[in-house]
């Protein structure tokens, strides 16, 4: 079992009651806390010269502003800057972001071990994604696991995140083609824009442009 975790969260509360279930179900034997990034961060670079590194990260994203000043302010930075002196450091998230596509960006570009969504079983989930992970295993929520199944949570190319973007701000088509043609990007056509539109409906299930950008802004894609 891990010998030695970091739990960053803001809310005293969730805090220590994230610590104390970890104690109580887990042999891990040394469990701190912090309630800041920056606090985090500092305390992994003092295990690290000290050559009492952390094994695992436990960490919120979000994280409420406050009179101090902060350099880094979210738990993605936060695991970003940890990653640079410990690449190896295991991560599990423990917040309420339940978008697909937000949730699976941390697994492809940060690296993270584990996703926990914060709610009535969170804390008993995240109990078994410590194991999961000391195990080499990737854990997700049941909860959240089951929503991605169900949207399925479509790739989407650069040119559709472009052409989404043009239609959230309110663009037309043709003022879509326009820029598209302005900056050399292809296809540019009213009708070659339409059909990507058309299939980009289809697979969302979409019933027309806006709940389709509804829809990819809900699912974290856009």
């Amino acid at each position: 079992m891990f010998k030695k975790v970091l739990v960053n969260e803001d809310l005293g509360s969730i805090n220590h009651g994230v610590a104390n279930i970890l104690h109580e179900r887990t042999r891990i034997k040394e469990i701190q806390q912090a309630q800041y990034c920056d606090d985090a961060y500092l305390k992994f670079r003092r295990a690290l010269k000290d050559q009492t590194p952390f094994d695992l990260l436990v960490t919120d994203l979000s994280f409420k502003e406050s009179h101090r000043e902060r350099k880094l302010v979210s738990g993605v930075e936060l695991i970003e800057a940890v990653r640079l002196i410990q690449p190896n450091i295991k991560v599990i998230v423990y917040s309420m972001e339940d978008r697909p596509a937000k949730v699976r960006s941390l697994f492809d570009e940060h690296n993270i071990n584990g996703y926990v969504c914060k709610g009535r079983y969170g804390l008993n989930e995240l109990v078994q994604s410590v194991y999961e992970v000391y195990n080499e295993n990737r854990f997700i929520s049941q909860r959240l696991s089951n929503m991605m199944s169900k949207h399925n949570v479509f790739e989407l190319k650069d040119y559709d995140l472009l052409l989404l973007k043009h239609l959230s701000d309110g663009l037309t088509q043709e003022q879509i083609g326009e820029y598209f043609k302005k900056n050399h990007i292809s296809p540019n056509s009213i009708s070659s824009i339409e059909k990507r539109l058309n299939k980009l409906k289809f697979n969302f299930k979409a019933r027309n442009a806006i709940h389709l950008v509804a829809m990819t802004k809900d699912l974290g894609l856009l």
